[in-house]
């Protein structure tokens, strides 16, 4: 089987902006990713093609060391974890997880066991732990009804995150997603810019599930961008159309170094909607699309020693603020795309098919 490649290895750039050494979430110095992939074929009908996807702000002890965070429903068709708290506080204390719709709960529990392993005072001398879990459905090509994510699964995405490059497609949460009717799952893509003496970066990770062929709206300069109407992309490359399955969902992760405050944070969190319409999404009424987003650019103690704390934070001006936004929709159309083009086409459950995306739609 050819390695499949990233939207830029096919010679397609896509915005103004320059994407950060590893075109990835892991530009944001500290942040790292870990997969948990989980393959198996237990019968001639029932597959397991699921997994789970940690993302940890910084290397250091979350629930002590917090980072701003928040969270922006596009269209609220999921099941997530911790996303109350988050909006309440706008603090992010856990790895951020990311696995199918039914394995939230365990997830969730695996998450919980490493929080508690780590930090002994959790519910005893001091509160609980706002863990935070987002969810795609991947029960067209997995067994979701078997469960088949355990907890001892997420501590694995957790203990195996890294910094660096990120593996891309059908992995860990995206093992079993579709994206307009080809296999979706992982994607990365990152964005740098200059604000006078200094450089902001911006990140961001998906897990795509959404979307049926006739919605797929092409970069700009592909072979099949030039057609006016959205249409049968696949038709023109002999690639067979898939069954087009539910509305399904995204889950899109933000990081930013930028020294934004809460608001400023909640107004980036917005723009991941504009690369994401880029595509041809325009969020289905049983598509859980939902954004987090976080600022590693300071971090907050769970045990303050003063009354009072300070930071910087980025002047409300205009122009600095409009660049962060374009960055931000950039990275996140790019992302997608991304996980397009570096899944492998997957045979899954009931012996359903979805194909890799044909390159030559890109030529």
């Amino acid at each position: 089987m050819q390695p499949r490649v990233r939207l830029r290895e096919l010679g397609i750039k896509l915005g103004q902006y320059e994407a950060g050494p590893w075109n990835s979430i892991t530009d944001v110095a500290g942040v790292r990713v870990g997969h948990r992939t989980i393959q198996q074929d237990l019968s001639e009908h029932t597959c397991i093609r699921t997994g789970v996807t940690a993302i940890l702000p910084h290397a250091g002890n979350l629930f002590r060391e917090k980072v701003l965070g928040t969270c922006h429903v596009i269209n609220g068709f999921g099941k997530t974890t911790g996303t109350v708290q988050l909006q309440e506080l706008g603090l992010v204390e856990s790895p951020i997880m990311l696995t199918n719709t039914l394995s939230v709960p365990a997830v969730a529990e695996g998450t919980i066991r490493h929080m508690l392993r780590h930090n002994p005072d959790i519910g005893d001398t001091t509160g609980t732990v706002n863990v935070i879990v987002g969810e795609c459905n991947d029960g067209y090509l997995n067994d979701i009804r078997g469960l088949h994510v355990r907890p001892e699964d997420a501590i694995a995405a957790i203990e195996s995150a890294r910094s660096g490059l990120v593996d891309e497609g059908g992995v860990g949460a995206g093992t079993g997603m579709s994206c307009f009717g080809y296999k979706g799952g992982i994607g990365t893509s990152s964005r740098v810019a200059s604000f006078g003496s200094r450089a902001f970066t911006i990140g961001a990770l998906v897990v795509s599930n959404f979307g049926k062929q006739a919605d797929m709206l092409l970069p700009k300069g592909t072979r099949g961008s030039a057609d006016v109407e959205r249409g049968d992309h696949a038709g023109d490359t002999g690639a067979p159309v898939s069954d087009p399955g539910p509305d399904g969902s995204i889950m899109i992760v933000l990081a930013t170094d930028a020294p934004v405050n809460r608001t400023q944070l909640d107004r980036i969190a917005k723009r991941a909607a504009f690369g994401l319409a880029r595509t041809g999404s325009f969020a289905a009424h049983g598509s859980g699309d939902i954004v987090l987003a976080f600022s590693t650019a300071h971090r907050y103690a769970h045990y303050p020693t003063a009354l009072t704390e300070s930071h910087e934070y980025l002047a409300d001006d205009g122009d600095r603020l409009t660049r962060l936004f374009e960055m931000t929709a950039e990275a996140v159309e790019e992302a997608i795309w991304n996980s397009l083009c570096k899944a492998n086409t997957t045979t899954g459950h009931q012996g359903r098919v979805r194909q890799a995306i044909p390159y030559e739609l890109f030529r």
